[in-house]
């Protein structure tokens, strides 16, 4: 039996979503041991994608197999044993063949940007300070993005994958200017390696007067090579949503929706 289990984490003290070999803080072998404990063998999960060290998951996915349905509260016991940074939603079981990374339609992140220094968002937006944006042109430099298919210049290593084509179904920016705060959103089919955070370094980039708006398409079109390709800042960035054309989720936007609040 196979079974969807539809969490959200705080990534601030975790090395990213997936197993490692130099560390055992990673979501993914916290999530494990702890199953491994309450079903007494040893328990594997799979998730429906990575994530770096520090970025977080308003909506994360993850799948297990079990050969009979448990005898007891498995949501409840988790949350019990499982810290504070990492909480179960729902559980909802699905086909044996459904799989929550490759049956996955879309996927939507949120990157949230600050630029006057506040101890509440200090965990969950990117604090770059005396930051100043000409905001038209951050928006013209996302609209480059959405018209973008061969992401290959923002990918941290292209060769990992066979093809580097991503099919972007919205990509925008918005702008508190009494706060100074920013928020960009980008939906995909697919996310490669590293790439939103690379895309965000370019929007600020052209948004503070560094870099021209013909100079990130060049970069974008593969016309000018870089070596050094700097990712934005890791705790500003949310995985918000995970779409399946036959499963659906209970509201887990708690967080997103406050800072959301005035970048709508």
């Amino acid at each position: 039996m196979r079974y969807f289990l539809h969490l959200g984490f705080d990534g601030t003290n975790h090395s990213g979503w997936q197993k490692q070999k130099n560390t055992d803080n990673t979501v993914q072998e916290i999530i494990e041991k702890k199953l491994s404990q309450i079903f007494k063998k040893e328990m594997t999960v799979y998730g429906c994608g990575r994530t770096d060290s520090g970025v977080h998951a308003s909506q994360y996915v993850m799948q297990i197999n079990l050969d009979e349905p448990p005898a007891f509260d498995l949501k409840f016991r988790l949350n019990k044993n499982l810290p504070r940074g990492i909480a179960i939603f729902e559980i909802i079981e699905v086909d044996q063949d459904q799989h929550c990374r490759y049956h996955a339609v879309a996927r939507t992140y949120d990157y949230f940007i600050h630029s006057t220094k506040d101890p509440i968002l200090v965990r969950y937006s990117s604090f770059y300070e005396d930051l100043v944006i000409d905001f038209d042109l951050m928006k013209k430099a996302a609209a480059l993005i959405l018209e973008t298919r061969d992401f290959r210049a923002m990918c941290k290593q292209p060769d990992l994958y066979k093809n580097a084509f991503c099919q972007i179904s919205k990509c925008e920016v918005f702008c508190n200017e009494e706060q100074n705060r920013w928020r960009f959103t980008i939906t995909s089919n697919r996310f490669l390696r590293g790439m939103i955070r690379i895309c965000v370094f370019f929007l600020l980039q052209v948004g503070s007067g560094e870099m021209t708006l013909e100079e990130f398409r060049e970069i974008l079109h593969q016309e000018k090579e870089l070596k050094y390709k700097p990712p934005a800042l890791p705790n500003g960035l949310f995985l918000s949503k995970i779409d399946y054309p036959f499963v659906k989720f209970k509201d887990s936007h708690h967080l997103i929706k406050m800072l959301r609040v005035g970048l709508e």
